[in-house]
């Protein structure tokens, strides 16, 4: 997919999590909550500052690891994901970076929001 493709896909995807949610456009931080929330397997719930950014990092090694940089090591005693780097990952610039996320957030959420596809 170009770019343009991409950041439609990704408005859309952000259009309707707003509307999921409570109206307010999420930001990749926001998704990559959503997408580690989902990943824990708990549901929704009051997470401490240092366990969202555990989701948030759940998210992005989930997400990595479609690019095979990443691999699910297992689950701790509280049912916790955790990942190993299997490959370094290249020196991307941000406009790489954010380009390769939101690619990697579109394909996440494909099969739960069809209209994507389009």
């Amino acid at each position: 997919m170009t770019a343009k493709e991409i950041n439609e896909k990704f408005s859309r995807l952000q259009n309707i999590l707003a509307r999921e949610f409570d109206n307010e456009k999420p930001d990749i931080k926001v998704i990559l909550f959503l997408i580690g929330i989902q990943e824990l397997g708990k549901g929704a719930g009051k997470f401490s500052k240092r366990q969202k950014e555990e989701l948030m990092h759940i998210a992005t090694c989930r997400l990595f690891s479609e690019m095979g940089f990443y691999e699910l090591e297992g689950l701790d005693q509280d049912g916790w994901p955790h990942w190993k780097k299997v490959k370094q990952i290249p020196n991307y610039t941000l406009l790489e970076q954010e380009h390769i996320l939101r690619t990697l957030i579109v394909n996440y959420f494909l099969d739960l929001y069809p209209e994507l596809k389009s």
